[in-house]
């Protein structure tokens, strides 16, 4: 079988990149990067991948950064991660500085000829690094790439620099680069046409909570776009509706769809939570209890004395809670009180979203099913 490879940046990535120069040449400035060691050594021992790592050490051998100030910090960084039990197949390090222009510099791929052949699974292997050019690095070498790094403005900066990389995962937490590589991504699109609507869903579980959501109904959207917030999610929902006839069919197809779309980004279950509650808004209190437990159910017990809030008929809260529940597979009990009926749905929107956010939790150090059954 071709061998996979996890081709691993250093300062910035495994270490925390000095803030002023950007050498890391003394023991004063070595601060390893958190909850990376744990993350490294679960994925060494539970995946397939070799370690090389890669790193660009501008001057290295120069009088401005001398290999005796380089060499001790080095070491010490490679036997701690041995001592715990990480180990590299393979170290390069390019000394050049970028007016060199040197072929093995990154995002250049000289020093890494050796795994550009049949041997290596080059597209199911991963660069892992902190700036834009080990992701331009993994668009040299056609594997993927996961940016360390805050996904707020993460778009911008990418267009920014090139609009051609698009990593598989931006984030700054080894936790979530260890769950994406043994667990994978969770998410799900799916498209519903009828001769009613044509609707398509995208769905992101483990998001930073962003929604891009248009249905034709300014109040159904707003209850939308806090279940992204709310629960994490990354949501775009796009929803062309029959509403010159009522909003009931928009309404109906998009729980439907969005069911569709959670149950199976979920996939098997495995590590997750599964079940998820809460939430009180001003004067409102509401309880959203749920289990992705794979059977439909719901308990429905909110009353509302208003026939619309907004453009949306209140019998239709009920109905799309409970269509919700059928294509999602999942019970859901859901209680509401309050005097102001805006407050009342919100918060039920909101309540639902945050339940989702507890429920879909995944723990790949506790990786099992959910149940007593052996499935869901």
């Amino acid at each position: 079988m071709k061998k996979r490879v996890l081709f691993i940046d250093r300062d910035g990535t495994l270490v925390k990149e000095p803030p002023v120069d950007y050498q890391l040449d003394g023991f004063d400035k070595l601060e390893f990067y958190p909850k990376m060691i744990r993350n490294l050594y679960f994925m060494q021992k539970n995946l397939d991948f070799e370690l090389v790592m890669v790193s660009n050490q501008d001057g290295l051998g120069t009088a401005s950064f001398p290999e005796h100030t380089f060499w001790p910090v080095h070491d010490f960084i490679m036997n701690t991660l041995a001592g715990e039990g990480i180990t590299f197949a393979d170290v390069l390090i390019d000394p050049s500085l970028p007016e060199d222009k040197s072929p093995n510099r990154k995002p250049g791929t000289g020093m890494l000829r050796k795994y550009m052949t049949e041997q290596y699974d080059l597209e199911n292997s991963y660069v892992i690094g902190d700036r834009l050019t080990d992701m331009e690095l993994a668009l040299n070498l056609e594997a993927k790439g996961i940016w360390l790094h805050n996904p707020e403005n993460a778009d911008k900066e990418m267009l920014a620099y090139h609009c051609n990389l698009w990593p598989v995962l931006v984030t700054d937490d080894w936790d979530k680069i260890a769950e994406y590589l043994f667990a994978g991504e969770r998410s799900a699109t799916i498209e519903r046409k009828t001769k009613e609507t044509d609707i398509r869903i995208e769905l992101k579980l483990d998001g930073t909570g962003q929604s891009d959501i248009s249905t034709g109904l300014g109040f159904f959207d707003h209850m939308l776009e806090q279940i992204g917030k709310h629960s994490g999610m990354d949501v775009t929902i796009k929803v062309k509706g029959d509403l010159r006839v009522d909003e009931h069919h928009t309404v109906e197809d998009t729980a439907i769809a969005l069911g569709e779309a959670l149950y199976k980004a979920l996939g098997d279950k495995r590590g997750t939570e599964r079940y998820g509650y809460c939430l009180p808004m001003d004067d409102c209190a509401a309880s959203v209890i749920l289990d992705f437990g794979g059977r439909p159910w719901i308990v429905w017990e909110a009353d509302f004395f208003r026939e619309r809030i907004g453009d949306v008929s209140t019998e239709l809260f009920f109905h799309f809670f409970k269509s919700l529940s059928d294509s999602a597979r999942m019970n859901l009990n859901i209680k509401a009180e309050g005097t102001n009926e805006h407050h009342k749905i919100e918060s039920i929107f909101k309540g639902l979203a945050r339940a989702i956010r507890m429920a879909i939790r995944r723990d790949i150090y506790k990786y099992e099913l959910p149940s007593t059954k052996g499935t869901l």
